[in-house]
């Protein structure tokens, strides 16, 4: 089962880059798409950006509780995203090796890579859910298209 439905999804994309437009900063930029996001898709508690800066990951604009700022590559889901340069879905994170519990409550995830315009890795997209298996392949799709819309 999907966060949200295909049209909801279609829209999000086309809200997601109507609020890029123009604008070059990827602060503002990742701070209103994970506004946009964590406020939009279903038993979402936590919404935002790890860059790559450094060989680790650190934290960026997001929404939802105090995160961790400092994610090692291959560590986690969001460093196990960034080392394989590919989409992460996590049903249950408590079976899931290694994961790095930020909030308790957290039950599934999704963590996209960003890539740069010249195809190098960027950071990754991090969404939470306090429900099991919240996450699959339609996320999975959307989301890796809005994390393209960013002018990296």
């Amino acid at each position: 089962m999907a966060a949200t439905t295909e049209d909801n999804y279609q829209l999000l994309l086309k809200q997601a880059q109507a609020l890029v437009e123009g604008e070059n900063d990827w602060i503002a930029n990742t701070a209103n798409i994970s506004a946009l996001l964590f406020n939009s898709l279903n038993n979402v508690n936590f919404a935002g950006v790890y860059r790559y800066e450094n060989q680790e990951l650190i934290l960026g604009p997001f929404q939802g509780k105090p995160a961790c700022v400092h994610i090692q590559i291959g560590k986690g889901v969001c460093g196990t995203a960034a080392k394989e340069k590919q989409t992460q879905i996590v049903k249950n994170v408590h079976e899931f090796a290694g994961h790095i519990a930020c909030d308790s409550e957290s039950n599934s995830e999704i963590v996209v890579p960003i890539f740069k315009a010249n195809g190098d890795l960027w950071g990754v997209f991090d969404f939470d859910s306090t429900k099991l298996a919240n996450f699959d392949e339609l996320d999975q799709k959307y989301l890796e298209k809005i994390s393209k819309v960013f002018k990296l």
